[in-house]
């Protein structure tokens, strides 16, 4: 066994298990040392990710499931040309549906020498071509500096008045050893989505000399449509079996596998604090919806369920025992877990792990809990929607 996992199972006893279960899996090494830093949506997150941007020096690898065109997208892509012409190598992913908007500045990386690949392109949108979906935000700056999370390159996270809906999200600003674990699965995605342009897979996009940066133990759960198992699903579903006192998690979506629905009643049943936040608004009247008529079965087992009213909760968060967090791309649904590229952080630090517990603690003061009873006198005609919304679930 790594002396790592040795020492992780030491400080966090049966919580080390989901990190033991990605290392057995051969899907990551667990990696110590690290700093975390949590971001709260975008006026948190950009102006951290536009300054660690400015000062790379050998290359800037991006990828994100939506990258607009702009006052966001366009300034990242300001920036990026403008480090290309100093000689700094960058390399962009982007979904080709998500970023389907990115035409102008496509023209613009290629007159200036920025490397932009799409993930699984169309020809045109439609139902079909939702699935199999790049649904990752990662970037790497030379090995030192990585982000994972939930925003996207897009003027809506940073709540700057010029859209209705406010968007909350979280982020994670990760330095240390933890970055290379996150490069390799950018030159994988990067493998994927071009075939035929690759690069040399070297030690020069590797760090391997910095030193201690805070001490924060950090694994990635990864997965995708061509993944052996549902990793990202099975990471979260040994970490809640190993819940001692409270789960708490965010999510834009709750259309949940049946594993996943069953292991948060278990433990609710067995006397875990369980609690859930979910939008009370959201970007897609169907989802919404469907992901309500999961919402009894819960109650009915005591699980605590908060509909978050400030805006669109686009979190994906969950926090166990304060001992473990994760923050990723990853939405409790079926489509993530089955269908898109997901990636996940699986973080195990004390004021990490406060920081997150704190902001679902500040969240629940914009949110409104929902009993058992209060949901029962729902209408019959919100309840007739959700059923109906329910029955295309499996496509959702």
């Amino acid at each position: 066994m790594d002396k790592r996992l040795e020492f992780l199972q030491q400080d966090i006893g049966e919580m080390a298990f989901p990190f033991r279960y990605l290392y057995n899996q051969n899907q990551s090494l667990i990696s110590t040392d690290n700093s975390v830093t949590l971001l709260t949506n975008g006026e948190e997150k950009f102006p951290v990710l536009f300054a660690a941007l400015r000062n790379a020096r050998n290359y800037i690898h991006l990828e994100y499931y939506i990258f607009t065109t702009d006052d966001v997208g366009n300034q990242v892509a300001d920036i990026l040309i403008q480090k290309r012409k100093e000689g700094v190598e960058v390399r962009v992913i982007v979904d080709d549906v998500g970023s389907n908007k990115i035409k102008g500045v496509s023209h613009k990386f290629k007159e200036s020498g920025v490397l932009l690949q799409k993930t699984m392109p169309v020809a045109f949108s439609s139902l079909a071509n939702s699935n199999y979906r790049n649904h990752r935000k990662i970037v790497i700056i030379d090995g030192h500096v990585g982000f994972i999370g939930g925003i996207n390159l897009d003027d809506r996270y940073l709540n700057n008045g010029k859209h209705k809906l406010y968007w909350r999200d979280t982020a994670v600003c990760i330095e240390g050893p933890a970055v290379n674990l996150l490069q390799v699965q950018f030159l994988l995605s990067w493998y994927f989505s071009n075939r035929e342009e690759h690069f040399e897979f070297g030690s020069s996009y590797f760090n391997t000399t910095q030193g201690k940066k805070g001490d924060a133990i950090v694994a990635f759960a990864a997965s995708g449509p061509s993944s052996e198992t549902p990793y990202i699903m099975e990471t979260i579903l040994v970490a809640l079996s190993q819940a001692r006192k409270s789960i708490r998690i965010c999510t834009p979506y709750y259309i949940p596998s049946d594993q996943l629905a069953s292991a948060l009643m278990i433990a609710a049943s067995n006397g875990i604090t369980v609690e859930l936040m979910l939008p009370e608004k959201s970007d897609s009247f169907i989802v919404q919806h469907a992901s309500f008529s999961f919402i009894k079965p819960l109650l009915q087992r005591g699980i605590k369920v908060y509909l978050y009213q400030k805006g669109f909760m686009h979190a994906k968060t969950i926090s166990i025992d304060s001992k473990i967090g994760f923050v990723g791309t990853a939405n409790m649904d079926t489509r993530s877990f089955f269908l898109n590229f997901e990636i996940t952080a699986l973080i195990h630090e004390p004021a990490f792990c406060n920081a997150l517990e704190s902001s679902f603690e500040l969240d629940k003061q914009s949110s409104r809990l929902i009993t058992i009873e209060k949901w029962k006198k729902r209408g019959l005609f919100y309840r007739g929607l959700d059923s109906v919304c329910r029955l295309v679930a499996p496509l959702l």
